[in-house]
């Protein structure tokens, strides 16, 4: 659709912005351009257009260079939206849309058609600016003028759009639906889009490829998880960043690494008496947030947590929606829902075991309940029938350190397998197949860390904090499985 071939230009020919840009944009495609202020982002946009010369190179547009189309006929195969607006006369909404069917008039007498009519309203609807059509532009606010000018680039109904930041101004619900309406039109209708972005996760999120330039030259084009790398963005921006993935979506996003000293303080180191046994939970709070990785009721996955909370149910305990119930629950018992990694247990907090495990390299914090009415051996599982029997294994690990992403999967793994290793020493088996168990139907992990301290590339069994995770689970939970079936003795 679009082909772009060896475009060098700018303002000054001496000294192009833009230098010896190759590349090309197929029919339904939506190339997003990325760069730093300066970087030829609106240059690059403008000598496409022809609103700015070039001093080499050509334009292409469906295999014909864009000088052999007259003005009319460019108008209804490429429409603009450029960066920044000018008027001259006052307009309403509905008529600063209308010129965008301007290619399509065959005189200065009323040539007005039904499809005019239907292109404009459709356009309007789509931007959200319908209801206030008959309004002046001067008197919308940013975001509603510039939502205007995109249904005036819309209503012009060409195959290619050419988009100069189209959500500026924009808050994020708007955002959201401008970009949502572009990708349905992209997708269902095929039309293709060329839009530059400053805001890098809008741009990897709704775009097929992406065009990153450095100082007028292309320094990486590819599909978003090619263009969206640390070290690109370190290089380009000046700026570290992490990318990480969207969570419904396979597009890569990126979040700022920020350079401010002291922003975080030192996380004072985790100890055993920090654990508070109360009558209906057990809790630890923290002075700073710990980074946590858990499979809990509320908050599982990773994040940033103060509060910890391990509460205990009655046996008969039922509830449609167990997330929402124990939600009400913390905000009942002063927790921040927000703020706090919740689980839940039949097992009397009374009955937690905490134990606090120390090395010359490594220091950690385990706390577990442990019931095992639900045994269950993994391996046997699927002969079984659904049978569900009072008993869950809660385990939390308090690392004084810093771990990097692959030593909290680590340490998960050691958990794991520390359990496994402590049900077969307590000889706990599956009550249905009658093998060894591996643990409950019901178990809940938690791994934290203070991010402060020690750093720990890696968690794996032949680390010093993987031993210690590994020493620290199998000794505490061992001690909670005696306990429990002393209890089971004694009923």
């Amino acid at each position: 659709m679009l082909n772009v071939k060896d475009l060098t230009g700018g303002y000054d020919e001496k000294h192009p912005i833009v230098k010896g840009i190759n590349f090309s944009v197929e029919k339904g495609q939506f190339l997003g351009v990325l760069g730093p202020n300066g970087s030829g982002k609106s240059t690059l946009l403008k000598a496409i257009s022809g609103t700015l010369p070039f001093n080499q190179g050509n334009v292409q547009i469906e295999g014909k260079s864009r000088e052999e189309y007259t003005a009319k006929e460019l108008a209804r195969k490429m429409a603009v939206l450029p960066q920044l607006h000018t008027q001259a006369f006052s307009h309403s909404v509905r008529e600063t849309v209308s010129i965008g069917r301007y290619p399509y008039q065959h005189s200065w007498l009323s040539t007005w058609t039904d499809e005019d009519e239907s292109a404009i309203k459709k356009a309007m609807e789509s931007t959200g600016i319908l209801s206030y059509e008959k309004q002046l532009l001067e008197n919308l606010s940013g975001g509603e003028q510039q939502r205007t000018y995109v249904a005036q680039a819309l209503a012009q109904s060409a195959d290619l759009l050419l988009l100069d930041e189209p959500t500026n101004h924009l808050d994020i619900e708007h955002q959201r639906k401008l970009l949502d309406m572009i990708r349905l039109e992209v997708v269902q209708n095929g039309l293709t889009v060329l839009s530059i972005f400053h805001d890098i996760n809008l741009a990897a999120l709704y775009c097929d490829r992406l065009l990153l330039l450095n100082k007028g030259e292309i320094y990486a084009l590819g599909e978003p998880h090619e263009v969206l790398k640390e070290h690109f963005i370190k290089d380009v921006y000046h700026t570290t960043i992490s990318t990480y993935p969207h969570p419904i979506l396979p597009k890569p996003q990126m979040t700022l690494m920020p350079e401010i000293k002291g922003e975080r303080e030192e996380s004072v180191p985790i100890k055993a008496e920090d654990i508070k046994i109360r009558d209906e939970y057990v809790e630890l709070h923290t002075s700073s947030a710990l980074k946590a990785f858990s499979s809990a009721v509320h908050n599982a996955g990773v994040g940033w947590y103060q509060y910890f909370v391990n509460r205990t149910v009655d046996a008969e305990y039922m509830c449609d929606d167990a997330h929402d119930e124990l939600k009400e629950y913390l905000m009942e018992k002063g927790f921040s829902p927000t703020n706090t990694v919740a689980m839940m247990t039949a097992v009397p907090a009374k009955n937690a075991v905490v134990r606090q495990f120390t090395s010359h390299e490594a220091d950690i914090v385990v706390v577990v309940t442990a019931g095992v009415g639900n045994a269950i051996d993994i391996a046997s599982a699927h002969k079984r029938e659904d049978v569900f029997h009072v008993g869950t294994i809660n385990i939390w690990v308090f690392i004084n350190g810093i771990l990097t992403d692959e030593s909290f999967m680590q340490g998960m793994i050691a958990i794991t397998e520390a359990k496994t290793k402590a049900m077969y020493t307590e000889q706990i088996k599956d009550i249905v197949s009658g093998t060894f168990a591996t643990g409950t139907s019901t178990d809940s992990v938690l791994i934290a860390a203070t991010q402060s301290g020690p750093f720990y590339e890696y968690a794996g069994s032949a680390t010093a904090v993987g031993k210690l995770i590994g020493r620290g689970v199998y000794e505490t939970l061992c001690t909670a499985l005696q306990d429990y079936k002393k209890a089971k003795e004694q009923d």
